[in-house]
C-alpha cells in the first residue's frame, strides 16, 4: 500500500519551503542587491540617511542572499596578466647576502677580505682576495643550502655555487626555481585576490592559467583601465636611508647606492642606499587618514619586528633624511626629528582622497611578488549582459514550456503532478545557488536548461514502470508503488553517472566550463528530490482524497 508517514511530509514540505524561501530573495534583485551594499557600507563607513534609506528597501528578516550574476551577464572588466616570474629571482640573491657574507667572513684567515661585486641580476657575485682559497668559500657557502620542499624538486637543493677566476657565484638551482615560480603566482593570486576584495566588488573570479599567467574578471566594475590600476601596481614600500639629492637624472649614484626620481617635485632625485631599513612587508596595517594640515594622507602600522628596526634606526640617525620609497618613487624624504618608537608613523604627499584611500587599499593587500604585464583586456558593457540575461531567458521559458506541455500531453494528470515538481525544482536550484553564494554565468544558464529537460526524465522512467504494472492487472495502488521500487535503480545510475562526470568538469574546468558544472551538478540533485520525493507526494496525497479504483497514465 502507499504509506507516507506524518513525520516524513514534514520533513520533505518543509525542507521544501525553506529552500524556496532562500530563493525568493532573487524575485527582487534590485532591491535586495542595494541593501546588501548599504550594509556594506554602513559596516565600512557608518551610516548616512542614504544609506539608511537603501538597507531599509528590503525587510532585515528575511534572506538576503542572491545568485550572484557572472561577468558575461552582468558586464564588468577582464584581463589577462602575465606574471614576470624572474623579477623574484633577483630578490632572492640579494636575501643570500647576509648569509654568504657571514659565512665567507668565517673563512676570512684562508679567503681573505671579500667584496660584493655587480653581476646578472639572478647571480650573486662575491669577489674573495685569495683565489687559491676558491674550493673551500665554494664549500662552506654550499653548507647554506636548503633543500628544497616540493615534490618535483624532492633531494635538490636551493642554490648552486660555483667559481669563476676570483669570484664566487651563487644562483638558484633550476628545481628551486621552478619551486619558486610557483610560489610567485600562488602568492601573486592571493594578493591580487586581497586588492579587489578590499576595494569591495562582488564575486570577482581570480584564476591561474598555465605556468605564469592569472585571469581576472570583476562583474559590475566599470572598465579594464580601473582594474589595472587597481592591481598593476607592486605597491613595493621600502624606507631608506638618503646618500644625497641631486637634479641629474644620469648620476652616478656609486657601489651599493641606487637613484630615484621624486614623485611630487619633478625634476627631483633621490641616491639611496640599496638596502632597506624597513619594507612594506612588516607592515601590519594601512589607513586613509589626513595629516596636521588637513590634507589626505597614509596612516600606517609596523608589527613588533618592523616597529624595532624603524626604531633602532631613527634612533641611531636623528638629523639624517631617510626615504619613504613607493616602487622606486621617493614619496617623501623627511629628516628624522626624534627616535620615533612605537611602529607607527604617516606618510604625506600631494594626494587626493581617492589615491590616499587606493594607496592604502594596495599596502594593505601587500606587494606583489613580481610585476605582471597584461597581454589582454576587455571591458564588458552592462547592455551586453542584459542581452545574454535576455538570452538565457528566452531558451530557458522555450525549454520550460515545451517540456510542460509535453509531459501534460503524454501523461495527464500524473504529467501535471510531475510538471509542479518541475516548477518546485528550478525554485530549489537558485535557492540552492543563493545559499552557497554561486556565480551564474551564461553557460550556468545552460545547465539550469540542460537540467529542465533531465528533470523529468526521473517521473518517466517511474511513469512508464506503472503503465507497465498496469498492465498486470494489479491495482492501481500496487501498480504505483512497484512503479516507484523498480524504477529506482534506473534513477540512480542514470543521474549518478551525470553527477560524476558534472564534477569532473568541476575539478578539471575553470570559469565557464565551473559555471555549467555547479547548475548542472545541484540540478541533478534537485531532479532526483523532486522525482522521489515530490512528485511521490503529490501522487500519494491525491490518491488518499480520490481512492480511483483505476488510473490512466
Amino acid at each position: 500500500m502507499l504509506q507516507i508517514s506524518t513525520w516524513k511530509r514534514v520533513v520533505i514540505w518543509g525542507f521544501t519551503a525553506l529552500i524556496l524561501f532562500m530563493a525568493v530573495p532573487n524575485l527582487f534583485y534590485g532591491r535586495v542587491e542595494s541593501h546588501n551594499d548599504a550594509i556594506k557600507q554602513i559596516d565600512a563607513a557608518g551610516e548616512t540617511p542614504e544609506l539608511a534609506a537603501a538597507a531599509a528597501g528590503w525587510p532585515s528578516w528575511m534572506p538576503s542572499g542572491l545568485v550572484n550574476l557572472g561577468l558575461d551577464l552582468r558586464g564588468g572588466a577582464y584581463l589577462l596578466a602575465d606574471v614576470q616570474v624572474a623579477d623574484v629571482y633577483a630578490d632572492r640573491m640579494n636575501g643570500y647576502w647576509p648569509e654568504v657574507r657571514d659565512v665567507l667572513r668565517e673563512k676570512r684567515d684562508t679567503v681573505g677580505s671579500i667584496r660584493r661585486v655587480d653581476g646578472p641580476a639572478d647571480e650573486l657575485h662575491v669577489r674573495i682576495a685569495n683565489p687559491e682559497a676558491m674550493a673551500e668559500a665554494i664549500a662552506a657557502v654550499r653548507e647554506i643550502s636548503r633543500p628544497i620542499v616540493s615534490i618535483a624538486g624532492a633531494g635538490s637543493n636551493d642554490i648552486e655555487v660555483r667559481g669563476q677566476g676570483d669570484v664566487l657565484i651563487v644562483s638558484l638551482s633550476d628545481a628551486e626555481k621552478t619551486a619558486t615560480d610557483d610560489r610567485t603566482l600562488r602568492q601573486s593570486l592571493e594578493i591580487v585576490r586581497r586588492r579587489v576584495d578590499e576595494a569591495g566588488t562582488r564575486e570577482p573570479s581570480i584564476q591561474r592559467q598555465g605556468e605564469t599567467r592569472i585571469i581576472i574578471q570583476v562583474p559590475g566594475l566599470g572598465s579594464a583601465q580601473e582594474l589595472k590600476d587597481l592591481i598593476g601596481q607592486t605597491a613595493k614600500l621600502t624606507f631608506h636611508g638618503v646618500v644625497s639629492r641631486t637634479s641629474d637624472a644620469t648620476a652616478e649614484p656609486g657601489p651599493r647606492n641606487f637613484i630615484a626620481p621624486s614623485m611630487n617635485e619633478a625634476g627631483t632625485y633621490y641616491i639611496l642606499e640599496s638596502d632597506y631599513v624597513v619594507s612594506g612587508e612588516d607592515l601590519t596595517d594601512a589607513q586613509p587618514s589626513f595629516d596636521q594640515n588637513g590634507r589626505p594622507a597614509v596612516s600606517f602600522r609596523f608589527d613588533p619586528t618592523g616597529a624595532r628596526k624603524f626604531g633602532d634606526y631613527t634612533a641611531e640617525n636623528i638629523g639624517s633624511p631617510f626615504a619613504i620609497v613607493l616602487d622606486n618613487e621617493v614619496i617623501s624624504a623627511p629628516t628624522i626629528q626624534d627616535h620615533i618608537a612605537g611602529g607607527s608613523g604617516i606618510i604625506t604627499g600631494n594626494f587626493t582622497i581617492e589615491e590616499s584611500t587606493q594607496l592604502a587599499v594596495l599596502l594593505r593587500a601587500g606587494a606583489l611578488p613580481a610585476e605582471m604585464t597584461f597581454l589582454q583586456e576587455r571591458t564588458i558593457g552592462p547592455e551586453l549582459g542584459q542581452d545574454s540575461i535576455e538570452a538565457g531567458r528566452v531558451a530557458t521559458l522555450v525549454a520550460f514550456v515545451a517540456v510542460l506541455v509535453f509531459m501534460a500531453l503524454s501523461y495527464g494528470l500524473f504529467g501535471l503532478f510531475a510538471n509542479i515538481a518541475l516548477i518546485i525544482n528550478v525554485g530549489l536550484i537558485f535557492g540552492l545557488l543563493s545559499i552557497i553564494g554561486a556565480t551564474l554565468t551564461l553557460p550556468g544558464i545552460a545547465g539550469i536548461v540542460l537540467t529542465i529537460g533531465m528533470a523529468v526524465d526521473a517521473n518517466v522512467l517511474v511513469f512508464e514502470r506503472i503503465r507497465e504494472e498496469l498492465k498486470t492487472a494489479r491495482g492501481p495502488s500496487r501498480a504505483i508503488e512497484l512503479g516507484y521500487e523498480k524504477a529506482l535503480s534506473a534513477i540512480l545510475d542514470a543521474n549518478i553517472t551525470t553527477f560524476i562526470t558534472a564534477a569532473i568538469l568541476f575539478a578539471l574546468g575553470s570559469g565557464p566550463v565551473r559555471g555549467f558544472a555547479v547548475t548542472l551538478g545541484l540540478g541533478i540533485l534537485t531532479s532526483v528530490f523532486c522525482a522521489i520525493y515530490i512528485t511521490r507526494l503529490l501522487i500519494v496525497s491525491w490518491f488518499e482524497r480520490r481512492r480511483p479504483k483505476t488510473i490512466e497514465v
